[in-house]
This record gives structure tokens, sequence and C-alpha cells, in this order.
């Protein structure tokens, strides 16, 4: 009952994933990477999932309604944190080292500010701040992101004084909020990654010649989520990013204040969100 993607199973080799689907290597029991809550491979059916750093992958399970069998990139250190949250008392028993690619890995894409069309963490000494929590919609809790730099953003290239920030993600696809009662619509090419019950990287589009989605913001430690949060994420496969200027929403500590700092940076002009399905777990 395991599910091998062709991604994973290009990554891996067929002899490998036939061994897999025969259950030779399969774990039997696990706990699943994404609910975290126990499955068993020969009762349910289990979508293997595969972390890939610069130099070393990772073989992990999931269930299959939880989330596809597929592969997910990772950084060399994301990658040891991951496996470390697995099992922090010992051996991981649902991961495993995965066999060795079958076509040499190209070392990891490095993206500069100039090379970008949006901002990056490295320009003007900003730092995105990254605040989760969830927001009611239409009778019902939604996992959100909410993203504010620690000062101006300015457009690459730009050595003027203005903060480009929210023009620069508009271009991207973000839109506008008016009203945080509505949900905000989709953007092409974006999504959150969720590795391990961890939220790890808000990913964007590939950029220049690349082909694979880059990190616009990534954790410098895998950053620990609320039990409700990561359950209507992995539920709805879906969670609603917010980003404002600098000083316009600050670190509240309670999902009430951040609603009603929300609300308020929506009534000043200086709120946009999208949508973004999660990439991995």
């Amino acid at each position: 009952m395991l599910d091998v993607s062709d991604a994973v199973r290009a990554e891996i080799g067929e002899a490998e994933a036939e061994r897999l689907l025969a259950g030779e290597n399969a774990p039997g029991s696990y706990d699943c990477t994404s609910c975290r809550a126990p499955g068993d491979t020969h009762k349910e059916r289990t979508s293997t999932v595969l972390f890939v750093g610069e130099e070393t992958a990772v073989l992990a399970f999931a269930h299959a309604n939880c989330i596809p069998s597929q592969v997910v990139s990772l950084s060399e250190e994301q990658l040891k944190g991951a496996v470390r949250n697995l099992a922090p008392d010992g051996p991981p028993q649902q991961a495993q080292p995965a066999p060795a690619p079958q076509t040499p890995r190209p070392p990891a894409q490095a993206t500069s500010p100039e090379a970008s069309s949006l901002p990056r963490t490295d320009q003007r000494q900003a730092v995105l701040g990254v605040t989760c929590g969830q927001v009611l919609i239409d009778e019902n809790l939604h996992p959100a992101i909410v993203v504010e730099p620690t000062g101006p953003i300015a457009r690459p290239g730009s050595d003027g004084p203005g903060d480009d920030f929210l023009p620069l993600l508009i271009e991207q696809g973000f839109l506008p909020v008016t009203e945080v009662a509505q949900p905000p619509a989709q953007v092409p090419g974006w999504s959150v990654l969720l590795a391990m019950g961890q939220l790890h990287a808000i990913l964007m589009p590939p950029t220049g010649t690349g082909t694979q989605p880059v990190a616009w913001w990534q954790a410098h430690q895998p950053l620990a989520v609320t039990e409700g949060w990561r359950t209507a994420a992995t539920k709805g496969h879906k969670v609603l990013v917010y980003a404002a200027p600098a000083g316009s929403i600050g670190q509240q500590p309670r999902e009430d204040l951040l609603r009603e700092a929300l609300e308020k940076a929506a009534a000043g002009g200086v709120l946009v969100a999208a949508a973004m399905p999660l990439a991995g777990t």
C-alpha cells in the first residue's frame, strides 16, 4: 500500500523503488512526517517522501491522505535538523538514508539580491520577521503566516530611501487586503515548506535560468508551530501569507491581538496577502 511517485523513483532508482513496493525496505509502522500520528504501511496507503539536501537524502513516510509522494529539497542544515526532529532521543525509525541519486546532484542554486525581482533578507541589513497564527474567516480557522521586515526594503539595484516591500510583492501577484474577513487569492509559483511538522521556508518561483523554487524567507532553525496550526495546514493544504511594511504589525503575543493588528494594517492600506499551497509536509 506504498505510493512511490515518479519524482521519488527517479531519485532513488528503479531497483530501490521496486524493493520498497515489495515491502523489503518499507518500515511497517511509522510516524507520519506530516501530522506525526502513527501509520502502518501494511494497513493504509502511505506516501514515500524523499527529503534531499545538497549532499545527502532521507526517505520518510506519511499518510497518503496527508500528502502525496514527492521530493522535498532542503538545505543540508535543514535536513539535519529535520532528522533530529524525527527522533531526538535515538535513531529515526521512519526515516532512512536514501540511496544515491541516479544522476549527479548539481550544487545548490544561489540567488543574489541583484538577480531577484523581490526583496531578499540581506538587503539593507533588514530581516524578514515571521509570526504564525490562525485567522478566523467564514467561521473557519485558517493557518496564517505574517511577514514583516525589521526595516525598509529597497528595490534591487536602488539606492533610494524608499520602502518598496509591498510594491515588489504586488508585482509578484500578492493583492492588497482591504478586509481581513475575505480570504486572499492564491499566488502562482509560491508555496510554504512545512517539513517534519515544522516551518522551514516560504518558497518563491525560480529566478533567472533556474527550474527549482528558491527560498524567499528561510528559517535559521526550523520554526515550531502549534498543533492546531499544523493540523489546519495539512488538512486544507493551504496557508494564508500576509505581509506588511516594517512597524505595521509588531510582535503580537496572542492571536486576537494579531488579528487586530492585521485589521488595522488593512484599514491603513499597508497589508497585502496571498494563499499558498504546502510544499512537502
